[in-house]
């Protein structure tokens, strides 16, 4: 239980932190590209890569903390950081075939169910 609480508000404060700097890097730069998004999504990959190893390797925090840090501020900051980490590891693994198609997979599924979603929001809820 302590865990599902320490996601949540992990998550939360991952949540506003995502609008904060988007919306700040969008008052910046404009609305002309994703730059918002971009942004979050290269520091929460950047802070996956960190974090996961600096808490898993070096400071072997509980299941607690890497709860509400991995999962719930980082997945709530943004999902690209997990997806950053996991294909990362599987080439440190020396698996850069099944990384490959994770990576084309991923893109290419997200984007057609992104793009589904829309078709079906548009076309059938009124």
């Amino acid at each position: 239980m302590w865990q599902i609480l320490a996601v949540a508000a992990g998550g939360a404060v991952g949540c506003v932190s995502r609008l904060v700097i988007s919306e700040g890097i969008y008052a910046v730069l404009g609305r002309s590209f994703p730059y918002g998004i971009l942004t979050v999504n290269i520091i929460g990959s950047l802070l996956m890569g960190f974090l996961a190893t600096l808490i898993i390797n070096k400071l072997e925090l509980g299941f607690i903390w890497r709860g509400a840090i991995l999962v719930g501020f980082l997945g709530g900051l943004t999902t690209f950081s997990s997806f950053s980490i996991d294909t990362v590891q599987l080439m440190q693994e020396g698996f850069w075939f099944k990384a490959g198609i994770y990576v084309l997979a991923s893109v290419a599924f997200c984007l057609a169910a992104t793009g589904i979603g829309i078709y079906v929001a548009e076309r059938f809820v009124h």
